[in-house]
């Protein structure tokens, strides 16, 4: 069957992309282009080099109550990439993430931080209520972000076996980007 016997609209479309393809491959790079110069803009505060160390209090169905030492964290994964997940409890686009960062946990250590959603209490009754199996920090004056670099929520931080941050991103992060970037960092 050759492209012009494929009738309706499926027909005309492969015949447009066919006929169209450099018009469409240069849209695809405008495109990813403009998604990494935004990105490099909203990252432009993310400190390169090693990761910022912080000790805070802990919430969710994971932790024991007390501080988690983001170095004694990162210790207790020797030789694997860690992930840092930046959310609030009243940030529309982190509930979205949720299914994804839960998923990207179970194969990768992932530390997620509680941004300006209150004291460990109530973020652990959000965690709870959300069913959601994350080990937390709490950053309720959100000063672990801002060491970070970080204005806004959600923001997915990769750091390399070494300590080095190695990647950042700011809003929605799919969970095959999520993945591909632990990957990335942990070899290479």
């Amino acid at each position: 069957m050759t492209m012009h016997q494929i009738r309706g609209w499926p027909g005309r479309w492969l015949t447009s992309l066919r006929q169209n393809w450099k018009s469409h491959a240069l849209t695809l790079l405008l495109f990813f282009l403009l998604y990494a110069a935004i990105q490099t803009w909203q990252t432009r505060g993310v400190p390169s080099g090693m990761a910022p160390a912080f000790s805070a209090p802990t919430a969710g169905l994971r932790s024991a109550s007390g501080l988690i030492d983001l170095d004694a964290w990162r210790k207790a994964h020797p030789g694997q990439a860690v992930a840092l997940h930046f959310w609030a409890d009243w940030c529309p686009i982190c509930r979205t993430e949720e299914h994804s960062i839960s998923r990207v946990q179970r194969d990768w250590p992932l530390l997620s931080v509680a941004m300006q959603s209150g004291d460990a209490a109530r973020v652990q009754s959000v965690l709870k209520q959300r069913e959601l199996d994350w080990l937390t920090a709490v950053d309720a004056d959100a000063q672990i972000a801002k060491r970070y670099g970080l204005k806004s929520v959600p923001a997915f931080v990769v750091i390399d076996t070494q300590g080095q941050i190695r990647f950042a991103e700011l809003g929605y992060t799919s969970e095959i980007g999520m993945r591909l970037r632990l990957w990335w960092a942990q070899t290479f």
